[in-house]
Order: C-alpha cells, then sequence, then structure tokens
C-alpha cells in the first residue's frame, strides 16, 4: 500500500476544510470552522494500480495576520490549491501560493480547486480568468463542498498525477 502526504492550501474561508470533510466524510456542515494550524486526515483510494492512502494535511488559511507556513507542506507528495469562486482575490493568493511553494519544495504535483459552484451565480472570477489558469497548465476543476460535485475528481486526479510520478 502505498501512502502519499497532500496538503490543502489556499486563502482562509475558501473552503479548505469542507471539501475534506466531503471526500473524508461524504458530510457538509454549513458553520465556518476556523483551522487553526493543521488538521489531518487520512482517506484510501482504490486505484487501478493498487490501494492509495492520502494522508490529508488542512493547513490554516494564508492570509496577512497568518501567513502559510510552508515547513508544513516538508514532505509533501502534492497539494491541492483551493480558491473560492465568490473571492477573485483568492486566485491570487493560490497564485501566489503556489510560486512560494515551488521556490521551496519544488515542482509538486497539484491541482486547483475553484470552489463553491452552488454559488455560481455569485461567482467573481471570470471564464477568461479561468481560462488563461488552465493554458498556463494547470489542473483545475470546479467544486462545491455543499454538493459534492467536482470533489472526487480533485482528488483523484491528484492521485492519479502522483501515481504517474512513481512510474
Amino acid at each position: 500500500m502505498i501512502q502519499k502526504k497532500i496538503c490543502m492550501v489556499g486563502a482562509y474561508g475558501v473552503g479548505k476544510t469542507s471539501l475534506v470533510k466531503r471526500f473524508v466524510e461524504s458530510i457538509f456542515d454549513e458553520r465556518y470552522h476556523t483551522t487553526v494550524g493543521v488538521k489531518i486526515d487520512k482517506k484510501r483510494l482504490q486505484m487501478e494500480d493498487g490501494e492509495l492512502t492520502l494522508v490529508l494535511w488542512d493547513l490554516a488559511g494564508d492570509d496577512e495576520l497568518e501567513p502559510l507556513r510552508l515547513s508544513y507542506l516538508r514532505g509533501a507528495s502534492g497539494y491541492i490549491l483551493v480558491a473560492d469562486g465568490c473571492r477573485e482575490s483568492t486566485l491570487d493568493i493560490a497564485g501566489d501560493l503556489h510560486s512560494r511553494i515551488a521556490g521551496v519544495h519544488g515542482a509538486l504535483p497539484f491541482v486547483l480547486a475553484v470552489n463553491k459552484m452552488d454559488l455560481e451565480a455569485e461567482w467573481r472570477i471570470s471564464e477568461d480568468r479561468l481560462a488563461r489558469v488552465t493554458a498556463l497548465g494547470w489542473p483545475l476543476i470546479r467544486t462545491s463542498a455543499k454538493t459534492g460535485a467536482g470533489v472526487d475528481q480533485t482528488f483523484s486526479t491528484l492521485a492519479s498525477l502522483l501515481l504517474q510520478d512513481l512510474k
């Protein structure tokens, strides 16, 4: 059995904890829960090449008062960048985090989850902006922790990227 450390990174309030909860426990909680430091969960996936256990590190959101501690990514095999479709600034923060992570830890596999697609009528990130991100080669998946849309796809896409690195 293969085990891989995955970090959830993004601005505060983008839904990192909700995405993990939906993926691991298949539940959604309307209440906002601030992550202090890091919360760790595990989930086993059955892949074509065998079983893969993801050890999910849900990191506290990056903001002006408490920037992401890049040391939490030590030993990570990959990460999920999370942005909130209703807050365009969170995509800028995701881009900054991606650059900072690559600068310290090198090129790790990642997926960008643009969350809250259940609120798509309130989205502030334009289609053109999303197209520019995908043109950079970033795997982008629209997600909703509330409905579950795109959540399993996000984690399975990253799992597949991790397994490709093993070949």
